[in-house]
């Protein structure tokens, strides 16, 4: 939620750090005016961290950065299964997340945060290729290989390198609101939006006229969320059948298209009570839910909240 003061951002760099991994919350987080956060990257120790793909980092602070931190993110590493990090890092995770900082990890970065035991009990997912390591090394962590991103609320887990960005963004929707995690996602040449449940990858091989098909009828039906949008209609206009399409639909997005419409429409929703000051009514019918009510009802089923609490929330100003 919108605070009075900048959030405080860690990115905390291990032996082995892969490069994108450290770079995407460095970045998305960066200080700007758009974006209330702080950010410093760090390591066990100021001074030289050796990373992965030939690259070394030379960070300005060690792990005091933690105590200072309202989030830490922890990049992916090399060789993560082959041993924990070292003491001194698996406390200061566990002292941040016991004074209430949210730790967040990128791909095998959620090696360390098992470390901690902070994910014993919880749902995690890490890049898949190591999924089957981290659920044996630590079997007190439902691991999830199959989705981009998993939010337990305190702790967050995500996929590979890219997902990272999905995570990003997916936090930035949680601080700030949809208008900003747009924003920064247009800043990055981004998809604004998806599901954390989302498959990592097709399990099989697709012809690639399919994806793009699909692809384009998402984008045509962001633009007609106003209008009537059934299955039929979404699969004929990807000229294919509506069994098909539904079960492509999943594998892509890790929703039914009928859930990624209601999801779209309610994000737009969003966005107009952060932008504007239309009424709830008003929304409803733009966004192709009809009426107050039924906006209301969905609203409440998804976010957990009514749309005048979200827009007191997320109104700049409030």
């Amino acid at each position: 939620m919108p605070r009075s003061h900048p959030q405080r951002v860690a990115v905390l760099v291990l032996e082995g750090a892969k490069p994108l991994d450290v770079g995407i919350p460095a970045q998305v987080f960066t200080t700007r005016a758009s974006m209330p956060y702080e950010v410093r990257v760090c390591g066990p120790s100021p001074g030289t961290v050796t990373g992965g793909d030939g690259l070394s980092y030379l960070v300005a602070h060690g792990l005091e950065a933690l105590e200072w931190a309202d989030i830490v993110f922890v990049p992916g590493y090399r060789f993560p299964d082959r041993e924990d990090p070292p003491r001194a890092v698996v406390d200061a995770l566990v002292a941040a997340h016991a004074r209430g900082a949210r730790l967040a990890a990128i791909s095998t970065g959620a090696f360390a945060l098992a470390a901690t035991g902070l994910l014993d009990g919880k749902r995690a997912t890490t890049h898949w290729h190591y999924a089957r390591a981290l659920a044996a090394k630590w079997p007190l962590i439902d691991v999830d290989e199959n989705v981009l991103f998993v939010d337990e609320g305190s702790v967050l887990t995500s996929a590979g390198a890219a997902s990272g960005i999905d995570l990003c963004l997916h936090i930035l929707r949680r601080d700030l609101g949809v208008a900003a995690s747009n924003h920064a996602a247009r800043r990055l040449v981004a998809a604004p939006y998806r599901s954390g449940g989302q498959a990592q990858y097709v399990p099989r091989s697709v012809p690639e006229v399919h994806g793009e098909r699909f692809a384009a009828t998402r984008e045509w039906a962001l633009r007609r969320l106003d209008e009537p949008l059934t299955l039929d209609i979404l699969a004929r206009h990807a000229a294919v059948s509506a069994r098909t399409f539904s079960r492509r639909f999943v594998e892509d997005t890790g929703y039914t298209p009928m859930q990624w419409v209601m999801r779209a429409r309610i994000d737009l929703a969003r966005e107009l009570l952060e932008r504007s000051d239309r009424g709830v009514e008003q929304i409803a019918a733009d966004v192709g839910l009809g009426t107050g009510a039924n906006l209301r009802l969905h609203f409440q089923h998804i976010l957990g909240t009514t749309p005048s609490e979200y827009r007191k929330t997320f109104t700049k100003g409030e």
